[in-house]
């Protein structure tokens, strides 16, 4: 008999990824810790220092590591979802707002990907990318827990994807939102601290 099917699994080395959702200077920076306080606060003193753990661990034990930040294909915007042109998600091509925030910055190889909607897997090559790299085992950090989080964790579901949020490396723009986000699709995906998920790094096979 095969074993039965669970979320309660092993990291296993080229099996995994940390997938870092939209951590870039056009989500977080000064224009944030005016408009959105909360968030600002919540991204600077645990979200960001938990993804740089996890980041070291994930890099110590040659574990993939890629980003998604939202920057438009074309400079003016025009290949935008509906969503982001109504919401006003303008950041260009090649653009500050478009990279990657600097303490956890890529390295080396490690990929980059730029999506112009909420879902990482409909307007990016992800889903292609990660089954090249015979990726199964997607960990979920970055923003927002109750919108790009959300839509990552249901799609990659329900593309035959293991899910799992580290419930304390993402943030939405309350702490009241984040936790209600976690609730609503915890069917999908298992929730993991960032302790327990380097604990699993630390035992990868």
């Amino acid at each position: 008999m095969p074993e039965p099917l669970t979320r309660n699994r092993p990291i296993v080395k080229g099996r995994a990824a940390l997938l870092i959702i939209d951590v870039q200077n056009g989500t977080f920076g000064p224009a944030q810790a005016k408009s959105k306080p909360e968030f600002h606060t919540l991204a600077s003193t645990r979200v960001i220092p938990n993804i740089c753990r996890l980041l070291e661990a994930f890099r110590g034990g040659a574990l993939e590591v890629i980003y998604t930040v939202i920057e438009n294909l074309t400079l003016d915007g025009r290949d935008r979802s509906l969503d982001y042109k109504l919401s006003d998600f303008n950041f260009a091509k090649g653009s500050w707002e478009s990279r990657v925030v600097e303490e956890i910055a890529p390295q080396g190889d490690e990929i980059v990907l730029p999506k112009t909607s909420s879902s990482v897997f409909n307007s990016t090559t992800l889903d292609y990318l990660l089954r090249n790299i015979c990726i199964e085992d997607i960990f979920l950090v970055g923003f927002l827990t109750d919108q790009c989080i959300d839509h990552a964790v249901r799609d990659g579901a329900d593309l035959g994807y293991y899910m799992t949020c580290v419930r304390d490396a993402c943030t939405a723009e309350t702490e009241a939102r984040h936790e209600a986000a976690l609730d609503s699709f915890k069917g999908y995906c298992r929730t993991l601290t960032t302790e327990e998920v380097l604990n699993l790094a630390r035992e990868a096979q």
